[in-house]
């Protein structure tokens, strides 16, 4: 008989409080780091897996990109983050001054007199209304009060990351349904229905993100009925005073499994204090207490966004100014673009011309030229979602890539492009990240941002030889408010 001995090893792991030590084979100690990919055996406390996540990678300021580009602030057009470039309200503004003179108070007043105005806006109870630090927050607390660990939900890709990485956060699993780009992305219910298997949320996105196509009314009234019971579907309206459609919450007492969520972030220009919230099915009233964060949305930032609910004025010059930047990017760009409700557009750029990329940005054709240091950063890595400016794709693996980069390497078209025009001084999305390498997402401006973006952007197009791009197509045309 032939005997083996397997080679033995220290595992050193903890216990009860303490460091202990054990001689064991190699294969218990293999099998132990699998276990615990974080490093238990280094004798201390880990998190737990968290190998299925990604880090959230936000866009970086206008002032950074200037630092690295040498050059003032004023000097860049920021068109990546679907801000709205005219700012918040004026009423707004005074009111967080107001209130952050009274910042030693708790905010219980405060989230009292935003919930009551919400109510009011959309017509539910105070109890529908569950405010939230952004739109971010309001997904958690719906995923809070929805998932139990290993539930899934069925997320659009390209869409937005943090729906699978909220998921992820409470323990789920995540599914996508794919929007098809040889149908220009178009959303309806057969498309969410095919993918489809009893997942305990379904997100849409309408105005969509990254490519401003809508889930339509009519569609909504086909998808809710033919979920299962179990099923809550979330329509995620961030982008929604933008759009001309009814906002789903007028349906929300028609269907008790339709929950939709708003924020203050995009047409109200309060990106900077985080508010949103979510209007939900009036049996879920008393679900909020148990599960909502107290006191997560500060009292400036609820001052500023009841305030700017009132102001209807400022959020329409800002919708009318973004339809207008809309319309005139579809017209004056070289290159096809999606139809969009949102305060963007997605463009599609197509394959570049290698060797003239490199020219211009200073690499060789095979890309490399050392650190990637662009607008966003790009990031390179292994498994779960991948995230930028303000949430991308939602797939495995892969590489991650910000606000368009500017630094020495564009990894992809979408790169080039945004890199190219960043050293003009425009700042546009990059969308590899969403999964759509070829194209970019250019955010509305101001009148004047915007014709001095076309115009840059065209030139890029022309000398980095974008296969998309038509010169005969580009012009400047005036388009009527």
């Amino acid at each position: 008989m032939t005997s083996s001995v397997s080679t033995l090893e220290t595992l050193v792991f903890p216990f009860a409080g303490k460091e202990r030590r054990a001689v064991v084979g190699t294969a218990t100690v293999a099998a132990y780091r699998e276990s615990y990919p974080g490093g238990h055996e280094q004798g201390s406390m880990q998190p737990r897996d968290l190998s299925a996540h990604s880090e959230y990678v936000p866009g970086r300021g206008v002032e950074e990109v200037a630092r690295d580009l040498g050059v003032a602030p004023e000097e860049l057009i920021k068109l990546s983050s679907n801000e709205n470039p005219h700012g918040p309200s004026p009423a707004a503004v005074e009111a967080a001054r107001e209130a952050a003179a009274e910042a030693h108070v708790y905010p219980k007043a405060a989230h009292t007199d935003l919930t009551a105005a919400l109510a009011d806006e959309w017509d539910v109870t105070d109890e529908q209304v569950w405010v939230s630090p952004g739109a971010d927050g309001a997904l958690d607390y719906l995923a809070r009060a929805t998932l139990a660990p290993g539930d899934t939900v069925l997320v659009p890709d390209p869409g937005f990351a943090y729906y699978p990485m909220s998921a992820r956060y409470h323990h789920g699993q995540v599914s996508t349904y794919d929007l098809d780009e040889t149908e220009a992305f178009q959303q309806d219910a057969a498309t969410v229905l095919d993918a489809y298997d009893g997942e305990r949320i379904v997100y849409l996105t309408s105005p969509h993100n990254p490519t401003g196509t809508e889930f339509p009314r009519e569609q909504l009234h086909e998808l809710l009925p033919a979920v299962e019971e179990e099923t809550l579907v979330v329509v995620d309206e961030a982008y929604g005073e933008y759009t001309e459609q009814p906002s789903a919450i007028g349906l929300v007492a028609e269907y008790d499994n339709l929950a939709v969520t708003r924020t203050f972030s995009k047409a109200y220009g309060l990106a900077g204090l985080r508010v949103g919230y979510a209007v939900v099915p009036s049996a879920w009233g008393d679900a909020y207490a148990r599960i909502n964060t107290p006191f997560a949305a500060n009292a400036v930032a609820l001052a500023a966004a009841n305030a700017a609910l009132a102001d209807d004025d400022h959020v329409e010059r800002s919708v009318d100014s973004a339809r207008w930047a809309r319309d005139y990017l579809a017209e004056t760009l070289g290159v096809p673009t999606v139809d969009s409700a949102g305060n963007f557009l997605l463009a599609y750029v197509g394959p570049v011309d290698a060797d003239a990329a490199a020219d211009l940005l200073g690499t060789d054709s095979d890309g490399d030229s050392g650190d990637r240091t662009g607008d966003n950063g790009d990031q390179t890595g292994n498994g779960g979602d991948r995230t930028g400016d303000d949430g991308d794709r939602t797939g495995d693996g892969g590489d991650r890539t910000g606000d368009g980069g500017g630094g020495a390497a564009a990894t992809t078209t979408g790169a080039a492009v945004a890199a190219a025009a960043q050293r003009r001084g425009v700042i546009v999305r990059d969308t590899a990240s969403f999964g759509l390498p070829e194209y970019v997402r250019i955010s509305c401006g101001t009148r004047e941002e915007t014709r001095a973006a076309a115009e840059t952007l065209n030139e890029v197009f022309a000398d980095l030889g974008a296969a998309a791009y038509d010169p005969e197509a580009a012009g400047s045309v005036e388009v009527d408010s």
